[in-house]
């Protein structure tokens, strides 16, 4: 018989009444000083997929803290609600939906069926037929006008449509092109804004290029704007629209059977649009830029994060642990806000994702009924690759009047092959020394009777490292975040697979549009459009 879940507000647990009488935090100073400090960074070692590692030796927990946190595992039942998840049941309270992005990459638990259609064989026939699409056009069974071969894709979208697929992508490119995989450029156009698609137009030989409009209704006022942006340079090329384009939407949209694309790729509404990298959206200008066999791999990596986030041992869960520590720093020592450092010029988006990510689906005052919460529930999402980032805001980090926790991402080995060794150390060895440096001056501090050089230290850090960022690796550390983002929202007791926070802005953009306004919205207006 299956077990009875309850949704409950976080204040009413009472293993969050006796975590907050922890609030106390962890001395990091006092935990990682000699010789059991390096016990703890060992004992605070979760291993995640394709090779990855999780390390909470950093942060203000210890075992009393992990003791509470094994209570609101199970008080909040966070592992049954994400197996109801997994397995089919309307999680998306607010659009009374399913959440089927896992299904993208495996299976967890029971078939899924949806729209007449078992989910996980419509989402593996999607990934067959970009990976058909895509071996054409490498091998030249799909060209242009004039029989040439296509040597640019170029995806316009919005949102979860661009910043997923483009984090993805810049991830992958220097590894593609070492590995001899790498077969076709990748722009993206996004912003409304008229600068953006002439920009990149300009970029192109546009007559080599194929387009992805990505737009699951058919019907997003920016995409369609920038499909017109794009098309009218088609026709002004002398070029044929429909040599041109192929679309990632539903099967009910008016893009599914357009006679101005050369093929359409499906989405479906239990995917929304910051999880659907792993979906069509990402599937088809990773399989086109990279090869499907790299976007295979993406896939695993995910996928074995999947399954890990499954362990009822929170110690060997590592998205579920990060999110518990999150909710902690969030809930009880009120830290507002959590930087995301990738010490790899690779993941230079990949924060932006995150923050699309986690402040779009945790980003809410109000509970999965609708009704007013009284605690605080996601944080604000900032960061930039390492080491341009210690040269800049790190200073707020290390010795502002906040406490922002941190996690930084690092990696052993770089993606390009070439390096230098300059005053007997590589530039991958510099960078490594420098993730480890700042865990510990972030920790630990430093005394100085100049209260300018004084450093309180106390300020807590993760750290996920791994060998090398491959396809595998980036899937899992996509899934870890993921997984976190909703475990986070579990316990918070919010709905995070709906976004209507976006939504409000856009209805009045096209009141102002229709000239049908008075007031304040007149006034603005007036100020910028003439």
């Amino acid at each position: 018989m299956a077990t009875k879940i309850s949704w409950n507000n976080l204040n009413k647990a009472e293993s969050f009444k006796e975590l907050k009488s922890l609030k106390d935090a962890v001395s990091l100073k006092k935990v990682l000083k000699g010789a059991s400090g390096a016990k703890r960074v060992a004992e605070s070692t979760i291993p995640m997929g394709a090779g990855l590692t999780f390390n909470y030796a950093a942060k203000q927990v210890d075992k009393k803290t992990i003791a509470v946190f094994k209570k609101l595992v199970k008080e909040q039942q966070l592992l049954e609600k994400f197996e109801a998840l997994y397995n089919g049941e309307v999680v998306n309270t607010g659009e009374k939906r399913m959440v089927l992005h896992h299904l993208t990459r495996g299976q967890l638990g029971n078939k899924v069926v949806a729209d007449g259609a078992d989910k996980r064989e419509f989402y593996v026939a999607q990934q067959n037929a970009i990976a058909d699409f895509a071996e054409k056009v490498h091998t030249g069974k799909i060209t242009n006008e004039k029989g040439e071969k296509y040597t640019t894709v170029c995806q316009i979208g919005i949102g979860g449509s661009d910043l997923g697929p483009r984090a993805m992508y810049l991830a992958l490119e220097n590894w593609a092109k070492a590995n001899k995989t790498f077969k076709m450029d990748a722009k993206f156009i996004s912003n409304v804004d008229p600068d953006d698609a002439a920009a990149v137009l300009a970029s192109i030989d546009i007559a080599k290029t194929i387009f992805i409009l990505v737009s699951k209704s058919g019907t997003t006022l920016e995409t369609l704007t920038n499909e017109s942006f794009v098309k009218d340079a088609i026709k002004k090329a002398g070029l044929k629209v429909g040599k041109h384009m192929i679309a990632v939407t539903s099967e009910t949209s008016p893009l599914a059977k357009n006679p101005d694309y050369m093929a359409a790729f499906f989405m479906d509404d239990y995917i929304g649009g910051r999880y659907s990298s792993t979906s069509a959206v990402g599937g088809a200008i990773l399989s086109l830029a990279f090869g499907a066999d790299v976007f295979a791999k993406f896939l695993k990596g995910a996928a074995q994060e999947d399954k890990l986030a499954t362990e009822k041992d929170i110690t060997k869960n590592p998205a579920l642990m990060d999110a518990l520590i999150g909710v902690y720093e969030r809930n009880v020592l009120g830290y507002p806000s959590t930087a995301i450092l990738p010490y790899s010029q690779a993941l230079s988006r990949f924060p932006a994702h995150l923050q699309q990510l986690d402040m779009e689906s945790n980003g809410k005052s109000v509970n999965r009924d609708g009704k007013n919460i009284s605690y605080v529930t996601g944080p604000v999402i900032c960061g930039e690759p390492g080491t341009n980032g210690q040269h800049s805001f790190y200073q707020l980090l290390h010795q502002g009047t906040n406490v922002i926790p941190l996690q930084l991402i690092a990696f052993q080995k770089k993606q390009c092959g070439k390096d230098v060794t300059i005053q007997g150390s590589t530039s991958q060895e510099k960078l490594s020394a420098n993730v480890v440096a700042q865990i510990i001056a972030f920790a630990c501090g430093k005394d100085d009777e100049n209260p300018n050089k004084y450093f309180a230290g106390e300020r807590p850090s993760s750290l996920i490292y791994g060998k090398q960022l491959t396809p595998e690796s980036l899937g899992a550390l996509l899934a870890h975040y993921e997984n976190k983002v909703m475990f986070q929202g579990f316990v918070w007791n919010v709905n995070s697979f709906d976004q209507e926070g976006v939504q409000l802005g856009k209805v009045l953009a096209k009141t102002v549009l229709s000239g049908k306004m008075d007031g304040a919205l007149k006034a603005f207006a007036d100020l910028l459009i003439k």
